[in-house]
């Protein structure tokens, strides 16, 4: 996509202040949205292990992570739009399409290519929620102005340093980093847990008890400093007063200003 990105100068709009609705019109689509999240508690899974080895450097973990996400999001390009989803983005963003699926394709297109470019940038915070709505389910991608929510547990990369230490110092820096990035292991394998009980398996648990989910998550980097958060949201049940029948964009719901809210610094602002 780098040799496309002139293209797609200011999309950022297309994010901001919106998310994509997707219906669920019968159990086949809830199966596909259930591996989908699957995927990312199995991602949260592979980084709490990785962060827990100290023979793997913590960029690492953070990159793999951020591919696993990138994955769900070409998953559900291809399941809405096709496989040549890209085409059809930049089409979207040079004013040749101005349909729902087109808009689809820039919106998650964008988000994976913010999303790998925050691998290297500092003090941009990656703030996503997921909602799980009776008849649909919604994503709203989100990138704000930190590094950190209020909430977010802290670990230390010691491959980011760039000043200098002597060795007795350097030892005991790299020693007491990994032991950040052992607690935050824990913690962060724990909310694996959080998005399977969200969002259950449709084969196993009565729609009564899963027709409604959500997650809210956050990661960022200021230097050496990274950052992670995952908690659960209550979705509000009034956000639809008629269900979804097409995938499409609209307007973030209460729930991304509530998050917003209680989750980023005072200084913090949604990019």
């Amino acid at each position: 996509m780098g040799t496309q990105r002139g293209r797609y100068n200011g999309s950022l709009d297309v994010l901001h202040g919106r998310a994509v609705v997707t219906p669920l019109p019968d159990e086949d689509a809830e199966r596909e949205f259930h591996r989908n999240m699957m995927r990312i508690a199995d991602a949260q899974e592979r980084k709490a292990a990785m962060l827990a080895d100290p023979d793997v450097p913590l960029l690492v973990a953070y990159e793999r992570e951020m591919e696993g996400i990138a994955d769900t999001y070409r998953n559900r390009l291809r399941s809405v739009v096709g496989d040549d989803y890209e085409s059809v983005a930049f089409a979207y963003a040079r004013g040749e399409r101005d349909d729902a699926v087109a808009a689809i394709a820039a919106y998650y297109t964008e988000a994976i290519w913010r999303m790998q470019q925050r691998i290297t940038v500092s003090d941009a915070l990656f703030f996503p929620i997921i909602l799980r709505y009776p008849d649909c389910f919604t994503v709203n991608v989100r990138f704000a102005s930190d590094h950190r929510t209020t909430r977010s547990v802290l670990y230390e990369s010691p491959e980011h340093l760039t000043e200098g230490l002597e060795a007795k110092h350097a030892a005991t820096y790299v020693e007491e980093s990994l032991h950040t990035q052992r607690e935050a292991a824990k913690l962060i394998e724990e909310t694996a847990d959080i998005i399977r009980e969200e969002f259950p398996d449709p084969d196993e648990v009565p729609f009564e008890e899963r027709k409604y989910g959500g997650i809210v998550s956050a990661g960022g980097r200021k230097g050496t400093v990274f950052s992670s958060m995952l908690e659960r949201v209550e979705p509000n049940p009034d956000r639809f007063p008629t269900a979804p029948t097409e995938p499409g964009l609209v307007e973030a719901g209460p729930e991304a200003a509530r998050t917003e809210r209680e989750l980023l610094p005072e200084d913090a602002f949604v990019l």
